[in-house]
């Protein structure tokens, strides 16, 4: 590879052209690695101008379905702090298509496949059923409240709400 009569110039030549691609190779990885560190410290920064991301509660066209055949909009499963109760909400858009959901002889139920249980409204003596059955009216936003006695949907979980003919699967509890 090298002749054995190369001049100490030579050899110092190349020890310099080595020894300078090593200083600028290490140079340009401190630096790209110096432009990483300051991008992802500027992502926290404009993430927190920004609102957190809610993503899609219904996949394809579920959400266009709730609206147009049952009138309602902005389905809902929280679970409360506490974990005793699950909360059903939904937004009222067509009062006639979303009368089903209202009516007191319709007995809701929340199903919960993962847990394999099936959780009821529960009626206290004074108050009566923990669910709102006025008249629906648009705009206005309703609930109703599921007991989960032992905790048993957990949040993460993937339910489906069943009030008369009315049925949303796949709601996320949140």
């Amino acid at each position: 590879m090298f002749k054995k009569s190369a001049t100490p110039a030579q050899l110092m030549l190349l020890v310099s052209f080595l020894t300078s691609s090593i200083v600028v190779s290490t140079a340009r990885a401190q630096s790209a690695q110096g432009e990483k560190s300051a991008a992802s410290a500027a992502k926290p920064a404009a993430s927190a101008a920004r609102s957190r991301y809610q993503p899609s509660r219904f996949a394809g066209r579920a959400g266009e379905y709730y609206r147009l055949v049952w009138g309602v909009d902005s389905l809902a499963v929280k679970w409360t702090e506490s974990g005793e109760v699950i909360k059903f909400t939904y937004q009222v858009l067509d009062p006639n298509k979303a009368k089903t959901l209202n009516d007191k002889k319709n007995e809701p139920s929340l199903i919960d496949p993962r847990a394999g249980v099936k959780l009821v409204v529960p009626s206290l003596e004074k108050v009566g059923q923990l669910r709102q059955s006025a008249t629906p009216e648009a705009g206005k936003s309703y609930w109703m409240a599921f007991s989960n006695k032992g905790r048993l949907v957990k949040r993460g979980d993937r339910v489906s709400v069943v009030i008369g003919q009315f049925r949303a699967d796949g709601l996320v509890v949140d």
